[in-house]
């Protein structure tokens, strides 16, 4: 894999100042199998890691009784996914579609092939599947879905329709936000500010930092908007319930070689598969080999899922030396408000003289994707 540029928000002086008290544990022997460790004895999970992969979420019902492909089959499934329109591959020149296949593609960070062959990225249930929804937990999907029909009520094939009568009522989703049309500036979404990390993260790249009693972890995922968050480590119990966090209140322990992270008390204004603020995330870190960390997420909400469901990300060790931190620059330099408020002054000038519609009548809805991207660039 080619060298990357990490970026590393301002917000991350916490993490930077790990760096001077975590000085890198002295190489393991490979050989001999001995485990990494931190100077202070600690698993040592430090360094850059990338978690790109192809395999999607949950297993495509055509791979339904194939967890593990073979070369072969996996050769070709990567094949398919490099074929669809895209950054690479061009759609007619200059028409909607070929904008839209590559929109924020140069972002995405997709992965190069399938993790260890496999089909999906869950490894419990076994059918590489969601576990199926509870009634309330089907609620809250379907009213996501009939939100964004809604929104995009009347512009097939791109014509502007009547605004959505339910615009003002959004639920907490990140496509909901990026199509929901605005009245003004302020009602524009957090994700469009770069405010909008979320818990599970995958397909990014990762940054760990370690030092006594705590874990430090960037998360660089996509558009520059990248994330950090400091895990302690401590017995102590969480917050009261009654105090919510974007990315939920953690507490981490080890047992054994593995870091494990017990994260609840997730604020209702953020959505992952129709879970809100009843989830609750085990996260497991565990360096099986120089190169090598297993990533795995245990999601529980009795009030989304009728039983808690698994899935397992190997990330994938990169240079130290070849890759250097940056800070985010997401926001900085965001013309979009700029040009939206011309755009629309402009719009009204041309309705007012009679040579344009009312851009009060226009729907600025752009996609109508609810896989979250997981999906949409893995295989299908």
């Amino acid at each position: 894999m080619n060298p990357r540029l990490f970026a590393l928000i301002g917000t991350s002086a916490i993490v930077l100042g790990l760096l001077s008290v975590a000085p890198r544990a002295q190489s393991a022997s490979a050989k001999s199998g001995a485990a990494f460790r931190t100077p202070w004895g600690d698993p040592d999970l430090q360094g850059n890691w990338s978690g790109e992969t192809l395999t999607p979420l949950q297993r495509p019902a055509r791979f339904a009784n194939k967890p593990v492909l073979t070369p072969e089959e996996a050769a070709k499934v990567v094949a398919e996914v490099y074929a669809r329109p895209g950054r690479e591959n061009r759609a007619n020149r200059g028409t909607e579609k070929d904008v839209a296949g590559a929109y924020n593609q140069i972002f995405v960070q997709r992965g190069t092939d399938l993790s260890d062959g496999r089909t999906s990225l869950i490894i419990d249930p076994p059918n590489g599947r969601m576990p199926p929804y509870t009634p309330e937990g089907k609620k809250r999907v379907d009213e996501v879905r009939e939100y964004l029909q809604a929104l995009l009520q009347g512009t097939s094939g791109g014509r502007p329709g009547p605004i959505s009568p339910r615009h003002a009522e959004p639920p907490p989703s990140y496509n909901v936000d990026r199509m929901n049309r605005t009245d003004g500036p302020e009602d524009r979404s957090l994700a469009e500010r770069c405010l909008a990390g979320l818990l599970p993260n995958l397909n990014a790249i990762y940054q760990i930092v370690q030092s006594p009693g705590q874990v430090g972890i960037y998360h660089d995922s996509g558009q520059g908007s990248g994330f950090v968050r400091v895990v302690p480590i401590t017995s102590t119990p969480h917050a009261p319930s009654r105090i919510r966090f974007w990315n939920g209140d953690a507490r981490g322990h080890w047992e054994g070689e593995t870091l494990v992270v017990d994260i609840t008390n997730f604020s209702d204004k953020r959505d992952f598969q129709g879970s809100r603020e009843n989830m609750h995330l085990i996260e497991r870190f565990q360096r099986v080999s120089q190169n090598r960390l297993e990533y795995t997420v245990t999601v529980e909400d009795p009030t989304t899922w009728t039983r808690p469901w698994t899935f397992m990300v190997p990330w994938t060790k990169q240079s130290d030396k070849a890759n250097q931190v940056y800070e985010s620059t997401c926001h900085e330099g965001n013309y979009g408000m700029v040009g939206m408020l011309v755009n629309t002054r402009f719009s009204e000038k041309l309705f007012k003289e009679g040579k344009g519609k009312d851009p009060r009548t226009m729907d600025n809805a752009t996609a109508g994707d609810t896989g979250g991207g997981i999906e949409r660039e893995g295989i299908q």
